[in-house]
Order: structure tokens, then sequence, then C-alpha cells
């Protein structure tokens, strides 16, 4: 596990390599500002970074990382709404034309979700980690009920089941209804399977993932 010396020591290759070669990128880019028409929800989990799993150049992709990749649900109550602040940046100021949510297997916040072995307990000792999952449990009786609690299945389970919940908690924000309607914003499911390295995409009309080639 690299250290912050570790780490300046990638920032002193990224200065000498990476960065000469798409010097002439980072200038537009400092010009022109970001112009990405891809959004990717993520999870911050350390293995799975979109950037790396798609092998893009910086300002290709606007990313939000949190635990399990979710989305909470549009609403207006006093908060600091972190999620929603970011989709409304990508959507309405970047335009983006493609929301991808992205989960990912061996995903300790939806085995959470699904065991509950955070349920009760104090901010600051799992209880924010708790409350964050509790958007999901509604996917995880449905789970639980076909698959059990736990063994690998179940967690699979509920790591897809996750993704759709992202996706319909996307539907409920109004400028995202009103672009999806009109054609000019697309919403997509994926899900990287750590084990195998291989990334599935969600077939919406099916309601299944299935490998990309």
């Amino acid at each position: 596990m690299p250290e912050f010396a570790e780490l300046l020591e990638g920032y002193r290759r990224f200065r000498s390599g990476s960065y000469p070669r798409q010097r002439e990128r980072f200038e537009k880019l400092t010009l022109e500002g970001q112009s990405p028409k891809l959004m990717i929800i993520g999870c911050s989990d350390s293995r799975v970074d979109p950037a790396q799993i798609f092998d893009v150049d910086p300002g290709e992709i606007f990313v939000v990382r949190n635990v399990a990749a979710l989305v909470p649900p549009f609403e207006t109550s006093p908060g600091l709404h972190g999620v929603s602040a970011a989709l409304e940046f990508a959507v309405q100021v970047l335009e983006v034309k493609q929301i991808v949510v992205m989960g990912h297997g061996m995903c300790g916040g939806c085995r959470a979700a699904l065991t509950r072995e955070l349920h009760g307990t104090e901010p600051g000792k799992g209880g924010f980690i708790a409350n964050w999952i509790k958007l999901l449990d509604d996917a995880r009786e449905a789970v639980a009920s076909e698959h059990g609690t736990t063994g690998k299945e179940a967690e699979r389970a509920m790591e897809l089941a996750a993704v759709g919940v992202s996706l319909e908690n996307l539907r409920s924000f109004p400028a995202i209804q009103e672009k999806e309607a009109a054609g000019t914003l697309k919403l997509q499911g994926a899900f990287f399977a750590i084990s195998e390295g291989v990334l599935y995409v969600r077939d919406s009309d099916a309601d299944e993932f299935r490998p990309v080639e």
C-alpha cells in the first residue's frame, strides 16, 4: 500500500512521462475547460478506478464515486446533497449525454447492506455507512428472500440490484426525466467483476448483465 512519499514518486513519473506526452491536451483543457460527454457514478473502492478500466484521457469522463456507487432519490429537504449537486452540474452545466452507473464485485457496501452488519451503529463507528446503504433496503429484501444474506451468489445479486436502484433513483430527478424523454440523455448500468477483470453491461430490456466481448 503506497504511503504519501510513494505517491510523490508517482507524481514525479507523471511529470516526466505522461504529462509531457499529453502537454497539448492539458493546455487545451486549461484554455477551453472541461466538456466531457459522459458521467460515471462508481464506487469509492480502490480497485475499481473508472479512468483505468475504460482507459480514458484527462477530460473525457466526469466521475463521482461513493460507497456502493449509490444515487439517492431526488429530494429538496435541507442537507448536504453531494451526489445530487454533482448530477446537477453534470446534467445542467456540462450537459453530458450519458450517465453510467458502474457497480463492482466484492463491494463492501453492498455486502453490509445485505448482512446489515452495521445496523444500529453510531455515526463515526459505522453509522454513516449504515444510513447511506439504507438506500438498498427494498432491493435487499428481494435479494435476501431468493438468495439469503451470505455467500457469493447473494452478494453478487445484491451488487447487481444496487445498480438498478441507482438507475431508478436517477429517473426521479426532473431534469433527467426531461432529457431522457427528449432523447438527449441516456442512462446505462454496468458492473465490473474484479475477480474476472470483466465488464458487464446491463441490458435494460432483458434486465440482465452481459459481458463485453
